[in-house]
């Protein structure tokens, strides 16, 4: 028997989930269409922005894409990827694939939401359904509430809340393997180059990033050895104590729910500290949904909206880099310029020196972690900076200032890690 689907080609709009297993829109759309198609926009107003052209994070999106395109020709499939405006770019992919439906996965950034509101209205125009599902978080928007249904601002009762809610069942599975046969057969334009959209190539594979959904697989397997240890290592930069996942998760080449089911299958005390670090990640997200103002670089605590920073643009030259004349913050800082990535440690504690010691605003700090951090994620980059000035939610009270000299003999006593990026501290 032929079982009629709801339509008959759809377009999934891959953006922040670049997989092709355990996803929300993917799955749905092969389930109610006859034929999907799946397309990838290098979305101009988002590189255009980019003032530096050799970024780890375009390069890494290009070889995750790359490698979801390679996933899918092999199920005689293939992945549109096109350099446009994201409404060029589905308009046109409408007209030409006759597509009656979009499927995407929500994202919560404010830019974000005007682009898919604006991709809604055009779908409306062109008598296209659109739909978008929850897939980056497994909690969103007003899922979690106090008793008075408002959104949490303190983190520990939001847990609380949320993890009486966690169960198997908050953390579906999205099958594609069933449905795969409604896969649109054909044979896409090759990638664009990383040049054609305007960018060159970085160190990634020098400094052994690990991209893609095989990336991302290669980092779970690894950290599944290392999780029971985690609440111990976690806060030492020259061990390999932290998961590296980040980087994933902020592009979606590994599924959230997939890494909230291994912390809870693995039972352990390295586990549930981990665990709590991906509800802060969610606890961030609905802070930015709620309060869209903090990212226009309003203090969430209004009270602290006029804090009168000295701001010397030298003290600030030298901080960025890693110039201060304090390893420990000198050395977190080269990291973050020479990889992209910082160690949640010593974000707190370059953070902190930057606003409380040397008196700089902490809306400088953000942008300059918004720009060099391979990881870059707006409510978690927000949260985290207002959070070690004291102007965020649920932050540090202000008079906490983090010490760089005694954080350097709690957590790196032997001065491994500093040395590795002070190499003129060997002599």
């Amino acid at each position: 028997m032929i079982v009629s689907k709801k339509y008959n080609n759809s377009l999934v709009w891959f953006r922040r989930d670049l997989r092709d297993y355990d996803h929300a829109a993917l799955s749905h759309a092969l389930q109610e269409s006859n034929h999907v198609f799946c397309i990838f926009i290098f979305d101009k107003d988002i590189l255009n922005a980019l003032k530096n052209k050799e970024d780890r994070r375009v390069e890494f999106i290009w070889e995750s894409v790359k490698e979801l395109k390679e996933s899918l020709r092999e199920k005689k499939s293939d992945l549109i990827v096109t350099y446009d405006l994201a409404s060029h770019a589905i308009s046109r992919a409408i007209d030409e694939f006759k597509i009656d439906a979009i499927y995407t996965n929500r994202d919560y950034e404010p830019q974000a939401i005007k682009r898919d509101e604006a991709i809604k209205n055009l779908a409306i125009k062109k008598n296209v359904a659109f739909y978008d599902f929850k897939d980056q978080v497994v909690f969103e928007k007003d899922e979690i509430l106090t008793a008075l249904e408002k959104p949490y601002t303190v983190f520990t009762p939001y847990k609380n809340n949320y993890l009486k809610k966690l169960n198997q069942t908050t953390l579906p599975r999205f099958d594609i393997e069933p449905f795969i046969k409604n896969l649109a057969q054909f044979k896409g334009e090759p990638l664009l180059a990383l040049k054609d959209i305007g960018f060159k190539s970085t160190n990634l594979s020098e400094i052994k990033i690990h991209t893609g959904m095989t990336g991302g697989k290669l980092l779970v397997e690894d950290f599944k050895e290392r999780m029971a240890f985690y609440k111990k290592t976690r806060d030492f930069p020259a061990i390999k104590g932290v998961s590296y996942l980040s980087v994933h998760l902020r592009f979606g080449t590994v599924s959230i729910r997939q890494l909230f089911r291994l912390a809870l299958e693995s039972f352990s005390e390295g586990s549930a500290t981990w665990l709590n670090e991906l509800i802060w990640r969610e606890f961030y997200f609905q802070i930015l949904f709620h309060r869209p103002d903090v990212a226009a670089g309003k203090a969430f605590k209004k009270e602290y909206e006029l804090i009168a920073f000295e701001n010397n643009p030298e003290y600030f030259k030298a901080w960025t880099e890693g110039k201060t004349g304090y390893p420990i913050v000198d050395a977190a800082m080269r990291q973050l310029n020479q990889t992209g990535f910082m160690h949640n440690r010593l974000r707190m504690i370059a953070a902190s020196f930057l606003v409380k010691d040397l008196l700089i605003d902490w809306r400088w700090g953000e942008a300059y972690f918004a720009e060099k951090l391979i990881d870059f994620d707006l409510s978690a980059n927000n949260g985290g900076w207002q959070w070690a000035a004291s102007t965020g939610c649920d932050a540090q009270p202000w008079f906490r200032i983090f010490n760089p000299i005694t954080q350097s003999l709690r957590f790196d006593a032997q001065g491994k890690f500093i040395k590795k990026y002070i190499p003129e501290l060997n002599s």
